[in-house]
Parts: C-alpha cells; sequence; structure tokens
C-alpha cells in the first residue's frame, strides 16, 4: 500500500465546487483508504495499490460519471511528493514568503524551448523554473495581481496542471505521514 496525494486542478474556484466530505466519500467507494482532505481546494490523501498514473485516470474517469463534470487530478505518491519539495529552486522564498511560492505539478514533463518561452513572456517580477513534471513559480508582489495565470502558463508549457502555494506543499506533506518537510 503506498500513500498517495490527489490534486483536483480547478476546484472549488471558477464555478466548479466539492465539497470536501463528498471528495472524501467518493475516494472511499473507490476503494481507499486512510482518506483525508486538506483545506478546501481539492487536496486528498489517501492508501492505494496501483500506480498513480492508473490513479490518476480512474478517478478523472469517476469523477465525470459521478459529478458529471470532468477535471484533471494530479496524483504523486509520497516519495514524489517529497522529491517535489527537495527540488524547490527557490528555497530562500521558501522561507522568507511560502505564501507567494507556488508548486505547480504538471500532467506532462514540458518541453525546455516551451519553458524558456514561458519564461522570456514574464513580464513582472515573478519567476518560473521547472524541474521534471514541476513548475515552480513565485510572485513576489501576489499571485491575484499577476498576468502569469495558470491558463497561459498551461498554453505556453502545452500541459495541464495545478498550482498550491508553499504553505500548502508543507502541509501535504504532513498529511501524507511522512514526515515534514522544510524549505
Amino acid at each position: 500500500m503506498t500513500r498517495y496525494i490527489a490534486l483536483l486542478r480547478a476546484v472549488n474556484v471558477g464555478g466548479v465546487r466539492v465539497a470536501m466530505r463528498d471528495l472524501r466519500a467518493f475516494c472511499e467507494e473507490l476503494g481507499f483508504t486512510e482518506v483525508s482532505t486538506l483545506l478546501n481546494s481539492g487536496n486528498v490523501v489517501f492508501t492505494s495499490t496501483g500506480s498513480g498514473a492508473a490513479i490518476e485516470t480512474l478517478l478523472e474517469k469517476e469523477m465525470a460519471k459521478r459529478f458529471a463534470r470532468g477535471t484533471d487530478f494530479l496524483v504523486r505518491n509520497a516519495k514524489e511528493w517529497a522529491a517535489l519539495i527537495a527540488a524547490n529552486p527557490f528555497p530562500e522564498m521558501a522561507k522568507r514568503d511560502p505564501g507567494h511560492l507556488v508548486a505547480m505539478p504538471l500532467k506532462d514533463v514540458p518541453g525546455k524551448a516551451a519553458v524558456a518561452a514561458l519564461q522570456a513572456a514574464i513580464k513582472g517580477r515573478e519567476s518560473a523554473k521547472a524541474v521534471g513534471k514541476t513548475l515552480y513559480l513565485t510572485y513576489p508582489d501576489g499571485i491575484g495581481v499577476s498576468r502569469l495565470t495558470i491558463s497561459a502558463i498551461e498554453k505556453a508549457l502545452g500541459t495541464r496542471g495545478t498550482a498550491r502555494n508553499w504553505n500548502t506543499v508543507l502541509k501535504a506533506m504532513e498529511r501524507q505521514g511522512v514526515g515534514s518537510a522544510g524549505g
């Protein structure tokens, strides 16, 4: 049995609503155990067998059937989540201003040219760096005022993802029960 975190893309923002109690029940009905949710933004931690990719496919298929709405799930196991934290290319921002540091797990590894084009298109003080299937972003002036939006990022990279600020990233690690990770 493996501990996983599943992140729902664009849930409880922009009109797509899923109550966390419904999300927990949904995951339990699929046979996952030790299910818990984190915050109200579509983060669910659970134990299961099988690969992350197979679980993503199952969750997406069943979400579309049961909730009559499709959304992407990005699933990582506890080891992958710890690696995501360890690979953070902005450790000082993680310590100094974790609310403005974002990790964005992606469906696919973005191409180097796409990442370079995204970086070149940034007009503000934001920064973006990709490590494998994760894009790390800094928003020193705030996410809400930035033009570096999730849609712009996904369009530039040619893949979908979902973003979580660094505080949530660390809380998710703790919720997985494999200990706390630092910056």
